[in-house]
């Protein structure tokens, strides 16, 4: 079955980076577009950034100019590149996938999730 499996999380102070790695396995269709989410406690899980299979990104304005979405098709591994983290970017971050299986059928796929936490 499909498995999207996040790795990079962590604790990182104030002003630090960090890079997210989502490697999917199993894929039996092709990916389309793949993004990471957020949630932090008592919040919604909330977009942070998605990237198509021809590379378009989009952003939440939270993140833009912090923040870099990057995929890797012959991996089928997406990448998240955070840098200048805030206290407000802690959260547990999610992966996506949308995987196409034929014209009529497209279906989304989640990670576990990988925690970070920003120390003010």
């Amino acid at each position: 079955q499909v498995q999207l499996v996040e790795s990079g999380g962590g604790l990182v102070q104030a002003g630090g980076s960090l890079r997210l790695s989502c490697a999917a396995s199993g894929i039996r269709g092709s990916i389309n577009a793949m993004g990471w989410y957020r949630q932090a406690p008592g919040k919604q899980r909330e977009l942070v950034a998605t990237i198509t299979s021809g590379g378009s990104t989009n952003y939440a304005d939270s993140v833009k100019g912090r923040f870099t979405i990057s995929r890797d098709n012959a991996k089928n591994t997406l990448y998240l590149q955070m840098n200048s983290l805030k206290p407000e970017d802690t959260a547990v971050y999610y992966c996506n996938a949308q995987v196409k299986y034929s014209l009529a059928v497209t279906l989304p796929y989640w990670g576990q999730g990988t925690q970070v936490t920003v120390s003010s």
